[in-house]
């Protein structure tokens, strides 16, 4: 396991930023009543990372991943994905804690509709669709209706629908904290799989370590509110080519698990 950090700004790897999140605050309310959510935050994200924000329950998390998909804006400083203003809706895949698929829709046809809207053509849209399907485990049930299918299927579906988005950046809210316990670890081994083999640049917001450290590349854990960095941890644990009960007999996974916990106790503190 790599050395660990609490500045904020991951040590630069030569490839690209993802995103770039610069001294940015975020207030809600006014005057008197004004409460400070969030910051100030310095983050650098490389394009292909997995990172990982965990901590208490209002520490920020959502809020910081809700700037950087744009549905808010920073009180202040900047945040950039790609160079540029993030834009609402359009400039990442996102996966939230419910899947908020179209129930009258079939599986296949809420994938079609992230594809049209992602501007592929129609004539292509079927192998497509099939082939976002087959990465999620979802092979040969795209006539189905979505209150026919499992929780589990359904956030299936909803991360085979964010991958349709023509972007390279990944969004995820808790996408598992519904689920049982069983589905929630197979989705976290198809999830950890699908970075793998996309490369994918993924932000993913989450209360349990274990589900962090198990997923990430890195991990960032958030102090309470007003959320600040508390520690910046790279996770060097192998992305490809050992099974998830091998990853977690590692003693690297130990080390860094003991290291995220013992710092989330401590930024609730």
């Amino acid at each position: 396991m790599t050395s660990t950090s609490t500045s904020g700004t991951a040590p630069t790897t030569g490839t690209a930023a993802a995103v770039e999140v610069e001294q940015v605050t975020r207030r809600y309310g006014r005057g008197d009543q004004a409460v400070t959510a969030l910051g100030p935050v310095d983050l650098r994200i490389d394009t292909g990372e997995f990172l990982v924000l965990v901590g208490a329950s209002g520490c920020g998390k959502s809020t910081l991943l809700r700037l950087i998909a744009g549905f808010e804006e920073p009180s202040t400083g900047r945040v950039t994905v790609a160079g540029a203003a993030p834009e609402p809706g359009r400039g990442a895949g996102l996966v939230f804690q419910q899947p908020r698929l179209l129930p009258w829709r079939t599986v296949g046809s809420n994938v079609d509709l992230a594809l049209r809207y992602a501007g592929l053509a129609a004539s292509e849209r079927v192998a497509r669709r099939d082939a976002l399907l087959h990465r999620v485990g979802l092979d040969g049930i795209a006539h189905r209706r979505i209150w026919e299918i499992s929780g589990g299927q359904q956030q299936r579906v909803a991360i085979a629908r964010a991958l349709a988005v023509d972007s390279q950046l990944l969004l995820l809210d808790e996408p598992f904290a519904a689920l049982d316990a069983l589905t929630r670890e197979r989705l976290q081994e198809d999830l950890r799989q699908v970075s793998a083999e996309t490369h994918r640049t993924s932000v993913f917001v989450t209360h349990s370590v274990d589900e962090a450290v198990f997923l990430g590349s890195r991990v960032i854990v958030l102090s309470k509110r007003p959320g600040q960095i508390a520690l910046d941890l790279p996770v060097d644990l192998p992305r490809t080519g050992a099974t998830p009960d091998e990853i977690r007999a590692l003693p690297a996974y130990a080390t860094a698990r003991s290291t995220v916990a013992h710092a989330v106790r401590a930024a609730a503190a």
